[in-house]
């Protein structure tokens, strides 16, 4: 009996080791940053049989066979689209600004094709502005409306939003509504959803949490899209859910939500349209591809003429494009870079890129909130700032709420603007989208937004930071540990 158990400790001993070592080959043979690799590799070694399951769960890009194979099955499709969608060369720009022109090309490459012009833009700054343009844009569609958000919660003007949308399918337009799962848990609990549906409105729930799938999907990967596609002609982005800020998590203590979108008209709606299309086809199997662009809708070569280009992220979708993007309009700026991001967990290479810009000269300007929704995510930006505040950078913290626009400024004419925060999660994961625009008009436009956060935040100052309490560093670098995982 003696010699059974001892075989049985040795085995059980041995099982474990090769599980560690088994584990450990699988993170060494994965392509990703040398940093993540370590933190999953230590707290795998740490707490070997949590770290373990952590891994199982959230260690990889697992999309679902399903959703898998339908990605996979779409692109032929899609391809044919693009390919179709360059004889309608009118839409097409070969003209950009010299700052703009590096990631226009990178993203011309990497996507099949280039950025489109006879846009019309506006920037919406205010919650109560976008929900009262897009309620007025509802009811006047005729043809379809289709939208993707990651929070929809109602209450306020969203639930006008709402009745225009079941307005609109009653008389026949086709409407259709994606929301992820975890982000609008409270929605898809709620009445809505059958309302919607009895009034003929798709209400599709993206990703679906189910604790029984969780080691055949990563459940943290989330559909955080935040678009609306009206007639194939009218199209909104930004980083606004489909919340108002004075129903939404008043409890949390960090203020009203501020956010940017943008209302489009033009050809970029349909190259929006082919994003929404993709993301559909994933989640319902459907193919629905967006007709091609209204030769009508053109605008005339005049001052209100935008060049846009679209990038999108996801499974399925260019890998690292907006992380590229990212590091080519960074390197891109010559005179001024202004950044506002909710949450702030740089890559190595993006850290290194925005510290580079500042030491050859940039004006380098980070906005982010004073308090965050995000404990971890605050502690573990905050460990960034002394090494950009040694490089010159310039960190303002907002105070106004919780400022959650994602914007990018460089050289006051190429304005990066859409879903994605600066963290691993929006440029590793997500499925994200962001507007190239090229532009000094609208760049001025952007510009004085972001001078009105600066004129409601606290400059960090450089010396007052080195002398931050031991306790401080300690949290700091102890969140800086997981930053690779955020």
């Amino acid at each position: 009996m003696i010699t059974f158990y001892t075989v049985i400790s040795w085995l059980s001993l041995f099982s474990y080791w090769l599980l560690i070592a088994g584990v450990t080959l699988r993170i060494l043979m994965k392509r990703r940053t040398a940093p993540s690799a370590m933190a999953w590799l230590l707290v795998i070694y740490i707490l070997p049989l949590v770290g373990i399951m952590t891994y199982l769960l959230f260690g990889e890009l697992h999309l679902g066979k399903r959703r898998a194979k339908r990605a996979k099955s779409m692109w032929p499709s899609t391809s044919n689209w693009l390919k179709a969608l360059k004889d309608y060369q009118h839409i097409f720009t070969n003209q950009n600004s010299e700052v703009a022109l590096p990631l226009f090309k990178l993203c011309e490459r990497r996507q099949g094709i280039s950025g489109v012009k006879g846009n019309q833009l506006k920037l919406l700054t205010t919650t109560t502005d976008t929900l009262k343009t897009l309620i007025r844009d509802i009811k006047s569609a005729r043809c379809n409306i289709e939208m993707v958000f990651y929070i929809w919660q109602s209450g306020g003007l969203v639930d006008q939003v709402a009745e225009a949308l079941m307005a609109a399918a009653r008389r026949g337009v086709s409407c259709r509504l994606m929301l992820d799962s975890a982000g609008s848990r409270h929605f898809f609990r709620g009445p809505y959803p059958k309302m919607m549906r009895d009034a003929g409105v798709e209400v599709i729930e993206a990703l679906k949490v189910n604790l029984f799938r969780v080691f055949f999907r990563r459940m943290d990967l989330r559909q955080h899209r935040k678009m609306v596609l009206i007639d194939n002609a009218i199209a909104y982005t930004g980083s606004m859910n489909m919340v108002e800020p004075r129903f939404f998590k008043q409890n949390a203590g960090v203020g009203h939500w501020i956010d940017l979108m943008a209302r489009t008209e033009g050809p970029i709606a349909t190259t929006m349209g082919i994003v929404y299309a993709c993301d559909w086809e994933i989640e319902t199997g459907q193919r629905m591809l967006p007709p091609p662009p209204n030769i009508n809708l053109m605008t005339s070569e005049q001052k209100t003429d935008r060049i846009i280009q679209v990038i999108a992220s996801g499974p399925g979708f260019p890998e690292e494009l907006i992380h590229q993007a990212l590091l080519t309009a960074v390197y891109a700026a010559r005179q001024q870079l202004v950044m506002t991001t909710p949450y702030f967990v740089p890559s190595d290479d993006l850290l290194h890129a925005i510290c580079t810009a500042a030491h050859r000269g940039v004006d380098v300007s980070i906005i982010v909130p004073h308090k965050n929704d995000s404990m971890m995510v605050r502690w573990a930006s905050r460990s960034f700032f002394a090494e950009l505040l040694e490089a010159g950078v310039k960190i303002y913290q907002f105070e106004g709420g919780l400022l959650h626009s994602k914007s990018v400024l460089v050289d006051k004419q190429l304005s990066l603007l859409g879903t994605a925060n600066l963290d691993m999660r929006s440029l590793w994961l997500n499925f994200e989208i962001t507007l190239l625009i090229d532009d000094d008009v609208f760049g001025r436009d952007l510009a004085r937004v972001q001078e009105d956060y600066i004129a409601r935040s606290v400059t960090i100052d450089a010396a007052k930071w080195t002398k931050r309490s031991v306790r401080q560093r300690v949290t700091e670098r102890l969140f800086y540990f997981f930053s690779p995982l955020l």
